[in-house]
């Protein structure tokens, strides 16, 4: 039968949680679903697909590990003089780009992404930052315009539900501005950016289990924003920080002492 298990991991605002199912014979606390191994999957194509969900997957995860409400999210361009057609020739100046940016503020969180317009087709750039202001965004670009600065907000709305500062619609979106014509990596980000927080996996003693109809409770001070089961049978469930969640869960225990 195996065991059912769930692991929780915590990513500034948000808190993913994963129910799966491992052998009997399998030690419960070194099987990771999320690994990639090839043994898995019945052919070469599934095996493609199973990495590009992990990939996405992380990226988002240190994405919200990094980045709140008040954050920017700026779009550079380049101008006619300074335009670059290569992809070499463009990551050294968002090379130089990040120079500039960490020697005027050295504490900085930030990733620089590179992209190509869909009806322009010229090479331009977008970053999100931590603890930059907008003037020293615009100040440190050099070779076009800095067309916008975004400020991340405090409540996303997806599909009409307040999901709080969950920016999953930013981050695949940047995830999705790498093309294989780049080479190299999806993205440049500072050294000192955090990395989400992993509890140790957990055994489900709940003789149903958990469904995407009965999700596994809100942490303390969360509430459940998306639940989902993916084709490998895995639960996901997403819940985001949440102060009122947090009051409701106190007076709940309160009334159960």
């Amino acid at each position: 039968m195996g065991k059912t298990m769930k692991k929780k991991t915590f990513c500034g605002a948000i808190c993913e949680q994963i129910v799966y199912r491992v052998a009997d014979n399998a030690d419960p606390r070194r099987y990771d679903p999320e690994k990639k191994t090839r043994k898995r999957f019945a052919s070469e194509a599934e095996y493609q697909r199973f990495k590009a969900e992990i990939a996405r997957r992380k990226h988002y995860r240190t994405f919200q590990a990094n980045y709140r409400a008040g954050d920017l999210f700026c779009t550079m361009t380049f101008d006619n003089e300074n335009e670059v057609f290569e992809w070499d020739v463009a990551r050294k100046l968002r090379d130089k780009y990040r120079r500039a940016l960490k020697q005027a503020c050295p504490d900085a969180v930030f990733r620089v992404y590179m992209g190509r317009g869909k009806t322009t087709h010229r090479i331009h750039f977008h970053m999100v930052c931590h603890a930059i202001p907008e003037e020293t965004v615009r100040k440190c670009w050099q070779w076009g315009k800095v067309v916008e600065c975004k400020v991340l907000r405090k409540n996303c709305r997806y599909n009409g539900v307040d999901c709080g500062e969950d920016y999953s619609g930013l981050a695949n979106y940047l995830f999705d501005h790498w093309k294989p014509e780049q080479g190299g990596h999806r993205y440049m980000a500072t050294r000192n950016e955090r990395k989400p927080e992993e509890e140790v996996p957990t055994e489900v003693r709940l003789p149903r289990g958990y469904s995407e109809e009965h999700p596994p409770r809100a942490p303390k001070g969360y509430r459940l924003i998306k639940v989902e089961t993916n084709q490998y049978g895995y639960l996901y469930c997403r819940y985001v920080a949440d102060a009122k969640a947090e009051k409701e869960q106190e007076k709940k225990r309160g009334r159960n002492r």
